[in-house]
């Protein structure tokens, strides 16, 4: 079905209602007079039925305008113009029955063959149970509108603040980012090492341009967001040459694997806090990513010392404190919740390793 027919349904819901139900109502009244009525009855009384059905669905139409007018005025009155409503649209909707009736039956019956005792027995028996049926299924659907409603409110109020709690965790990335990158373009200014300066600068004006194209709900190819990654260690490698060294190995097809944008940069980041700038060898940090059935495994490890407060142990609040793990820490739960892992250990060998467990969505 097309999203056009789908929208028409929704702004016609009334009458594909009323179409709807009094069709059911005619289909009962039918299978009924197969079973109990004379054969040559049958299609006499179906048409008596079609032409009650149409005559009862103008007459709710005007009903539904009358609660439309009272809905705001309280319960006692909706109950009040519930009863006494359906009531007068019975009675004049009985006598509209009984003329097609008669009229179609021709010489079967005629008016003066059925006494005022059974005109009002038909009007309390079918008639107005019957509208006061209708008024209580409209005011069930009615109500279950404003909830729908209301539900999709509720849902479109969550998305905006989890866009929000998004947005203010990149926007603060970005911030912390730039601060510690302009430092280091200060001290090689100050050292008159200019020509690393400006290459810097051009590379931070490229990263700062690629990471604002995207928004911080948007995922991208592990490929994509290890291009970004690139773009950063190009900035850093500037500020450490030859101290600085990157091993990358990524498992076949998991470069496809959808992540979220400026994942990796924090980690990394971390790593070159931790290890390579407090080291004058500098040192390796590696970058890795496995499937593991339907989860994506990455890790950004360095051979650095480590962190004592880990040993033992995985965990991640020992850098809770730090604005940029802080920020990954806060944006994977924001977008997986509970499905989601982010783990530092300190490597056997030495080094410090960040690991993060996703899962597992194919480009």
């Amino acid at each position: 079905m097309s999203g056009n027919t789908l929208d028409l349904i929704r702004r016609k819901r009334f009458w594909v209602f009323q179409l709807l139900g009094w069709s059911a109502w005619v289909s009962m009244r039918v299978l009924s007079d197969i079973i109990f009525a004379l054969p040559e009855y049958i299609f006499s009384r179906a048409l008596v039925s079609i032409v009650s059905a149409v005559t009862a669905m103008l007459l709710t139409a005007g009903l539904r305008t009358l609660y439309k007018l009272v809905w705001e005025r309280g319960f006692i009155v909706r109950f009040l113009a519930t009863w006494f409503g359906s009531f007068g649209v019975a009675l004049i909707w009985q006598p509209i029955r009984n003329y097609t009736f008669f009229i179609t039956l021709g010489e079967a019956l005629s008016p003066f063959d059925v006494s005022s005792e059974e005109i009002f027995e038909d009007l309390f028996i079918s008639s107005f149970p019957l509208i006061l049926l209708w008024s209580g299924l409209y005011f069930i659907f009615k109500y279950y509108q404003l909830f729908q409603a209301e539900k999709e409110k509720n849902l479109r109020s969550e998305s905006l603040a989890h866009e929000a709690q998004l947005l203010m965790l990149r926007y603060q990335l970005n911030p912390h980012f730039l601060f510690n990158t302009l430092n280091a373009i200060s001290t090689l200014v100050l050292s008159s090492a200019n020509d690393q300066a400006n290459e810097m600068l051009t590379k931070l004006s490229k990263f700062l341009r690629y990471s604002l194209d995207h928004s911080p709900t948007d995922k991208v190819s592990l490929a994509h967001e290890l291009e970004t990654s690139k773009l950063y260690l190009d900035i850093e490698k500037v500020r450490f040459a030859e101290r600085l060294r990157i091993d990358i190995d990524i498992e076949a097809g998991a470069e496809l694997a959808m992540v979220p944008t400026m994942l990796l940069q924090p980690l990394i980041e971390n790593s070159i806090k931790y290890a390579i700038s407090q080291s004058e060898a500098g040192g390796t940090i590696r970058i890795s990513a496995q499937l593991k059935e339907e989860t994506l495994v990455l890790q950004v490890a360095d051979d650095g010392p480590g962190v004592p407060e880990l040993y033992g142990g995985s965990d991640s609040s020992v850098f809770s404190q730090g604005v940029g793990i802080g920020n990954i820490k806060n944006r994977l739960q924001e977008i997986y919740s509970l499905k989601h892992k982010l783990k530092f250990s300190n490597a056997d060998s030495g080094g410090l390793i960040a690991t993060v467990e996703i899962p597992y969505d194919r480009q």
